[in-house]
């Protein structure tokens, strides 16, 4: 099972490297960047591709995803609502009970440090539900 979840993040994660390299624009420049941040604040992130092509990053469930549109590149968080954002890049998606997702413009600087700390904290929220659903099962 192992080695399969483990081909199968390969697949995903060479998908992303082509949509980042098919994108040949500043979104693909944001996406790979974003990208690259969310692994330095959780090494072991699982990437995954969804949903017919959309990049989702995984640990304990749902971190985030990764898409790309024509003005925005959008980082969702699935848990967003759950999760502290003392520096507030969450910027849409603001009014869901569950998600709450940050839009990159093109030439936007997003706080590098904070959302590495957005990103631990995602995961953190995930971890603490796995850890709910276990004691639940005792």
């Amino acid at each position: 099972m192992m080695a399969k979840a483990i081909a199968e993040s390969g697949h995903a994660s060479a998908k992303i490297s082509e949509r980042i390299h098919g994108l040949g624009d500043w979104r693909g420049e944001t996406l790979a960047r974003m990208r690259e941040l969310i692994h330095d604040a959780e090494p072991e992130i699982v990437e995954e591709w969804k949903w017919r092509g959309v990049p989702v990053w995984s640990r304990d469930g749902i971190v985030c995803t990764g898409e790309t549109y024509k003005q925005v590149v959008k980082l969702t968080f699935a848990r967003g609502a759950a999760v502290s954002d003392p520096k507030k890049l969450f910027n849409s998606s603001l009014e869901g009970n569950v998600r709450r997702a940050i839009d990159i413009r093109e030439g936007e600087k997003i706080d590098e440090a904070a959302f590495k700390e957005l990103v631990r904290a995602a995961v953190g929220v995930n971890a603490a539900v796995v850890a709910q659903r276990m004691s639940k099962k005792k």
